[in-house]
């Protein structure tokens, strides 16, 4: 039996660790070809070879035009086309109050979170759009719907992609290209790893810790996680999926967290006055 993607090619920006790892993997075994576009050189060089012949590693800095342009080159000069870019490469960035964030933190993270997702859609669209077919993805956050979730260049690059995606996919959908986002909840990745605990390979840790805060008992977000929806949005199952944000966070911005009551908790006599169907 054929894999889900069998035949595409895929670029992948940040392929090399966390979320980007898991979907290069994950795409490549469902039959597709993918370059593995990151700064980590001599990870993204280690994983290329592991993964074989479909697999090939491009050194990609998403905040330079040229680097990206390049990346996008080598996928369609080395496997004959590009069907997918998952602009995915991303940072935490900028932290601290806004009154002492520091402007120049302020544009690195710009510049990887907002231009780098803005770089890969146009040179994917360089491509796409002669062929009249891809699709583009890329990874926002929950911190992009709700405040208070992340730091607050973070949030606000999280949320234009929300824009972006909504825009970019309005002009290619004619050109026979998608163009839609990932918004994790709170993952158990390498970055968060690294940030909670100065170690990105204690991702175990971080989470046994989420797994007894999340709305589903028990399950932390994993980058697999992403990486199912990734392969949902790029495959054939979600070819009427267009200028959409998929919200993969089990359903903490739907107000499903532990700590708040469910209606079976509610007061006798606002479970009667449901009962009686009261009008809104």
């Amino acid at each position: 039996m054929s894999g889900r993607l069998e035949g595409q090619v895929a670029l992948i920006s940040g392929g090399a660790s966390g979320i980007g790892e898991a979907t290069t993997r994950t795409f490549l075994r469902e039959g597709a070809r993918v370059v593995i576009a990151d700064i980590q050189d001599e990870r993204g060089e280690r994983i290329a070879k592991e993964l074989g012949e479909n697999a090939v590693y491009q050194h990609t800095n998403v905040a330079e035009e040229e680097s990206v342009a390049a990346a996008v080159d080598r996928a369609v000069s080395h496997f004959g086309r590009l069907d997918c870019v998952f602009a995915n490469a991303g940072i935490v960035g900028a932290v601290g109050p806004i009154d002492t964030t520091p402007i120049e933190e302020y544009d690195a993270t710009m510049g990887i979170n907002l231009r780098g997702v803005f770089l890969c859609m146009k040179h994917a669209a360089r491509v796409m759009k002669p062929q009249k077919s891809g699709t583009i993805l890329s990874t926002s956050s929950i911190a992009g719907l709700r405040g208070g979730l992340g730091p607050h260049v973070y949030a606000a690059t999280k949320s234009a992609l929300l824009g972006l995606t909504r825009n970019v996919a309005a002009e290619l959908v004619s050109q026979g290209i998608r163009v839609n986002t990932i918004v994790p909840g709170n993952m158990a990745t390498e970055m968060i790893a690294g940030l909670a605990t100065g170690d990105p390979e204690n991702v175990e840790v971080i989470e046994q810790g989420m797994a007894s805060s999340s709305p589903i008992p028990g399950r932390a977000g994993k980058a697999q996680d992403i990486a199912e929806a990734a392969l949902y949005l790029a495959s054939a199952a979600g070819a009427f999926v267009n200028g959409h944000a998929l919200v993969v966070d089990a359903g903490l911005t739907a107000g499903c967290d532990q700590s708040a009551p469910v209606f079976s908790e509610y007061s006798p006599m606002i479970r009667e006055a449901g009962q009686r169907g009261i009008p809104d």
